[in-house]
């Protein structure tokens, strides 16, 4: 594969901050949390009762009553960051991209990682209050993992290649790289690409609060999200999506498109040690950070600032800081690091592509959001978290970390363009 690397020339988001990229930047640099009681379904009864939902989102507003009742969630979520990303990036749905890009040579690759939990409790609910008559016929398309990609290139009308991957919380970071496959080799011109979830449901809760990973903070839900704190106990569930347009460098000039940034490439490792739990020696997401950087030609004292995979979960937020440590070394001490899961919670397959527009919107705008929520540092956890408050800073290079359940580690290098 030949040529220079990628550009992302649109930005879009729907997350528990805001309904677009503006709105969503704004409240992560003022440090704003948007946890709180979760009204999607009545979870009285469970022992976490807080999650990070996505607010004020109408689907039929959206898209139509029709298709918004035989859509999922987590599809609806990345049309429309989708239509936000395209038209960011100067592109028009349909006829549009045939003059600009050729439709043909468009791709689609948005990821997720648990598809569509809630339609899938939904119906089964149906199943046995009503039997065949409670199920929706649009149920199975609705909810399998590829949709949201379709629905994308459905929407916007592009018949380049579409996939979707399920890489559980590195699903959005390997979305890019994907992307990036597709330019450099030549198969797209263009790719719309990232990640989205939206699997806030009871049995979601249930099966993660009996393993034990979520945060119980319920009568403090704006304070429960703490990465790298000492007194942190579990991540908060969230829900979204970020989509990027990535482009071919010498198609994005050719049509004088604005770039963010360039997609200089990263690394995907494999833990092979649990299906849950990390390694503790982190050796894996240590060697998908180094490949990443060697893969990039980029050396450890020009990375500026690292969107951290940063959970609040007691064993991951010490064996990134370590592995961090060890790869950067006396670089470390330099490096921002912080965590935006202290605002918008663990959007699952969407996280690592909220780290990535968090990336390339700090280049663009000199100042890196905060982690919220750290006021008793960990003594295990001894980075730069960029404590409590925005911080302004030249970020040129920066990369984004995102570790899944499985033991899939997924690290992302962006470069201001």
């Amino acid at each position: 594969m030949q040529g220079a690397d990628p550009v992302i020339t649109g930005i879009g988001a729907i997350t528990p901050l805001g309904l677009d990229v503006p709105s969503s930047w704004r409240a992560l640099l003022a440090g704003k949390s948007g946890v709180g009681p979760i009204t999607l379904f009545d979870a009285t009864a469970l022992p976490t009762r807080i999650a990070a939902e996505v607010k004020g989102f109408d689907a039929e507003a959206l898209l139509g009553i029709k298709r918004a009742r035989r859509s999922a969630r987590f599809s609806q979520f990345a049309i429309a960051a989708a239509r936000e990303a395209f038209a960011d990036a100067g592109l028009e749905p349909g006829a549009g991209v045939e003059q600009v890009a050729g439709y043909e040579r468009v791709g689609v690759v948005v990821n997720t990682a648990v598809s569509g939990i809630p339609e899938t409790e939904e119906n089964i609910r149906g199943l046995l209050a009503e039997g065949l008559r409670g199920v929706s016929p649009y149920y199975v398309p609705s909810m399998i993992p590829n949709m949201p990609a379709c629905e994308v290139a459905i929407e916007l009308g592009l018949h380049g290649p579409v996939t979707a991957s399920a890489l559980a919380c590195a699903s959005g970071n390997a979305a890019l790289l994907e992307a990036r496959r597709l330019i450099l080799g030549g198969e797209a011109d263009v790719v719309v690409a990232g990640g989205t979830d939206a699997g806030i449901s009871p049995v979601m809760f249930a099966g993660l609060s009996n393993m034990g990973a979520l945060s119980a903070r319920n009568d403090e839900p704006q304070r429960a999200s703490r990465p790298f704190s000492a007194d942190r106990d579990g991540f908060v569930y969230g829900e979204g999506a970020v989509v990027f347009v990535i482009e071919a460098a010498a198609h994005a000039q050719a049509r004088g498109a604005r770039a963010y940034a360039t997609l200089a490439g990263g690394a995907l490792t494999s833990d092979a040690f649990h299906i849950s739990h990390p390694d503790p020696t982190g050796r894996q997401p240590r060697r998908a950070m180094r490949l990443a950087l060697e893969r990039t030609g980029t050396e450890p004292a020009q990375v500026d600032y690292i969107c951290a995979h940063g959970t609040a979960t007691r064993i991951n937020d010490a064996v990134e800081t370590s592995a961090i440590r060890d790869v950067f070394g006396s670089a470390a001490d330099r490096l921002l690091v912080s965590s935006p899961k202290s605002m918008v919670g663990h959007m699952i397959g969407a996280a690592g592509a909220l780290g990535a527009m968090v990336c390339v919107l700090a280049m663009r705008d000199g100042v890196v959001p905060p982690t919220i929520n750290l006021e008793t540092p960990d003594p295990a956890c001894d980075l730069d978290y960029v404590p409590l408050a925005a911080r302004e800073a030249r970020v040129r290079t920066a990369m984004v970390n995102a570790f899944g359940f499985g033991g899939q580690n997924c690290v992302v290098v962006l470069r201001a363009a």
